[in-house]
């Protein structure tokens, strides 16, 4: 009846909060069998006034059990709305750990769990339904009402052992007669997972600020509310398929349900007309016949399902990511700047089949800078990822002064590399935490000494004060361009130098600067790293002329290596692309008609 979501949900209550779930079941449980009780009381009333005995006792229990109906309900919904909270803070939690567990970053690419990230990270934002602290509540009535209808035909044991299983198969057949909720199918499909995913997609269009001012320039915010509302309506047509109304006549329905309480009832009534029940029996038998009806209303309701999928979401991305080895290198790196050699790389992405490098050969000598340059996919940044071991190769290796790179104890090889992405980390935080988020150079060197000199060396000094947030949507913050945001990153890195990295990556780290700017900080980089072994990727040939070496990557392989020189007087790829740059700085002296190339080359 449960799927296996569900189940895990129901199992997730008390390891969320054991006092608060526990107290959630004992206050369920309850509410479900205080109206049996109350059926029984009444009974018992009944008896005392005919027999002529004492009302005292009855009536106090009466009172006390329904004083308990009346307080129970506020206190439960209270205990859902906090169980609801600390099951949606365990899920976070638990999904925080799972993703940050493995050493790198392909599981997060994985299209196979593409669906379950989506579901795990924004189940409670009220997207795809009620957040936790809601649909607890929901769950609790259709419980309750179940329980309160098993509990009343439980009473009927005393009056023909059969009668308690006519009526709860009578009321239960409904479930399956008119509705899923007996059966039902497991709405977090994958058709489902897609369509929340762009739903999702389309709702970080409207709302989040990267995108706000494409979406308002071109006109787009009709289009992505029509896209929103497509994908929204494709989820709960597929969400309300799953649970539809059976194709099954509801007066089949009505004629089972009729034709069992039409036996019992009469039973009981012929019973009571021979003699052979009391006035308080026939009360409490009557009451316990109708009270079993809440069967049909109680149960495995919509709520369930929602609040059942991100808890099977996080346990198959627990599952799935508890399978990726963890580094096992045991080996320290040195602390001086090292050689680095891939030898016969080979690597793919997952979920893809094309090989971004093949056959990847290239040596980097110790304390020098490579640039590497190529067309856009050839392969330059994944180079620089793998030797972050953000990924392993899928072929051939990556040595570190001779040692495999997966035999370096990983966290401290991630200690002596540092780099700057193109998609380089922007904190919404200060610019501190920014330029320092680990807080090494505070705990190593002290705020005015290391951090001061990564910011004037990356020109960020003077961009805002230190404790400044950098995001306009909090009190006292600011914003940043995209180039002093990459001053920024870039000062990150210079700061984890200061720190004792000795390998550098920057991948395209002055792409947002100007002309003038790039020069200048491109030189006070250098010098900064000079005692580092620094790969350079970039499209910007006045940067990567200042390597020591350059590097043509075409087609995942080394097509051409050596200095700015070497590779301009050999007239291959680097040249080409080098004139082809340089051509958009040449014009024609408006005197002489002859070619000026301007110094930005």
């Amino acid at each position: 009846m449960l799927n296996a979501d569900q189940r895990a949900f129901f199992a997730e209550l008390p390891r969320a909060s054991r006092p608060l779930g526990t107290a959630w079941y004992a206050v369920l449980v309850l509410r479900a069998v205080l109206p049996a009780l109350l059926a029984l009381a009444t009974g018992w009333l009944v008896g005392a006034v005919a027999g002529g005995g004492s009302l005292l006792v009855p009536l106090l229990t009466i009172g006390g059990l329904f004083t308990l109906v009346q307080l129970l309900g506020p206190l439960h919904q209270a205990l859902s709305t906090e169980v609801g909270h600390r099951l949606a803070e365990h899920l976070n939690d638990r999904l925080l750990v799972a993703c940050l567990r493995p050493d790198g970053i392909a599981h997060l690419e994985n299209p196979e769990l593409a669906g379950d990230l989506a579901v795990a990270r924004d189940f409670d934002l009220g997207m795809t339904g009620p957040p936790l602290h809601v649909s607890m509540d929901f769950i609790a009535d259709g419980l309750i009402l179940l329980g309160t209808g098993v509990a009343a035909s439980m009473i009927l044991f005393g009056f023909r052992w059969w009668a308690p299983l006519v009526l709860l198969a009578t009321w239960s057949s409904t479930h399956w007669l008119l509705r899923e909720s007996g059966v039902w199918k497991d709405r977090n499909t994958a058709p489902v997972r897609q369509a929340q995913q762009h739903a999702e997609y389309a709702y970080r269009l409207a709302v989040d600020p990267p995108a706000a001012k494409e979406v308002r320039l071109f006109g787009l915010g009709p289009w992505v509310l029509d896209r929103f509302r497509e994908r929204r309506r494709q989820l709960h047509a597929l969400q309300y398929e799953a649970t539809r109304l059976r194709e099954r006549s509801v007066l089949a329905a009505l004629a089972v349900v009729s034709a069992g309480n039409a036996l019992v009832f009469w039973a009981i009534a012929d019973a009571a007309l021979d003699g052979g029940l009391s006035v308080a029996r026939t009360i409490v038998f009557l009451q316990a016949a109708l009270g079993a009806s809440a069967i049909a209303f109680g149960g495995l309701n919509w709520a369930l399902d929602g609040a059942a999928a991100p808890v099977g979401a996080v346990a198959r991305i627990e599952g799935a990511l508890r399978t990726i080895p963890l580094g096992t290198g045991r080996q320290v790196p040195r602390n001086d700047a090292p050689e680095i050699r891939f030898e016969h790389v080979g690597f793919t992405y997952p979920g893809t089949e094309r090989s971004v490098l093949d056959g990847f050969d290239l040596t980097i000598p110790a304390g020098t800078s490579m640039a590497i340059v190529g067309v856009n996919g050839a392969g330059k940044t994944t180079a620089a990822k793998l030797l972050c071991r953000l990924y392993d190769p899928g072929s051939g290796r990556i040595t570190i002064d001779g040692t495999d790179l997966r035999e370096l104890d990983l966290e401290r090889w991630r200690h002596r590399t540092t780099a700057v992405f193109q998609d380089y980390l922007r904190l919404e935080w200060t610019l501190r935490d920014n330029v320092d988020p680990a807080g090494r150079l505070d705990r190593e060197h002290g705020v005015g000494d290391e951090l001061g000199r990564a910011l004037r060396a990356a020109g960020a000094d003077g961009l805002a004060e230190l404790d400044t947030v950098l995001a306009k949507g909090y009190p006292g913050g600011t914003d940043l361009s995209g180039g002093q945001w990459q001053r920024v990153a870039l000062a990150r890195t210079l700061g984890a130098v200061a720190a004792g990295a000795r390998v550098v990556l920057l991948d395209e780290p002055t792409a947002q600067l100007d002309v003038r700017g790039e020069a200048e900080i491109f030189e006070r980089v250098l010098a900064a790293t000079r005692h580092c072994t620094t790969i350079l990727v970039s499209h910007r040939f006045q940067t990567v002329r200042r390597a020591d070496r350059i590097c043509v990557l075409e087609g995942g392989r080394v097509v051409e290596l050596g200095s700015h020189d070497e590779l301009m007087a050999h007239g291959g790829r680097y040249r080409t692309m080098f004139d082809l740059q340089a051509s958009r700085f040449v014009e024609l002296d408006p005197e002489t008609g002859e070619e000026l190339v301007h110094d930005t080359l």
